[in-house]
């Protein structure tokens, strides 16, 4: 069974710094692209950040380029965010996910998977960051 585990989402103040994991299990990690998306109140669900397959290339929306690094352990099969100078408009819950056929970029900007509706996911991680 496909199974994804996400940690790490906490209160920050603005310009401050979290790591979200992800821990996942079921299928084999290094052939599969991994991605993180987000979904805030009212909102559609966003590719955040995607790694290709054998933690190939990377995605970022722009909206976190510069601040945001995805890196990924193929030895434990987790999958990192690492989020610096953070800012309230980064509040949502943050969700991972991951495809076999996709690449990373692919992957964060496929609609089937923006739509919440398909794949596997886990049960998120609350990110809030105040101003």
């Amino acid at each position: 069974e496909v199974q994804f585990v996400e940690s790490g989402g906490g209160l920050v103040q603005a310009g401050g710094s979290l790591r979200l994991s992800c821990a996942a299990s079921g299928f084999t990690f290094d052939d599969y692209a991994i991605g993180w998306f987000r979904q805030a109140p009212g909102k559609e669900r966003e590719g955040v950040s995607c790694i290709s397959r054998s933690a190939g290339s990377t995605y970022y929306a722009d909206s976190v380029k510069g601040r945001f690094t995805i890196s990924s352990d193929n030895a434990k099969n987790t999958v990192a965010l690492q989020m610096n100078n953070l800012k309230p408009e980064d509040t949502a819950v943050y969700y991972c996910t991951a495809d076999p056929y996709y690449s990373g970029y692919e992957l964060c900007l496929a609609d089937l998977y923006r739509s919440g509706d398909f794949g596997f996911w886990g049960q998120g991680t609350q990110v809030t960051v105040s101003s």
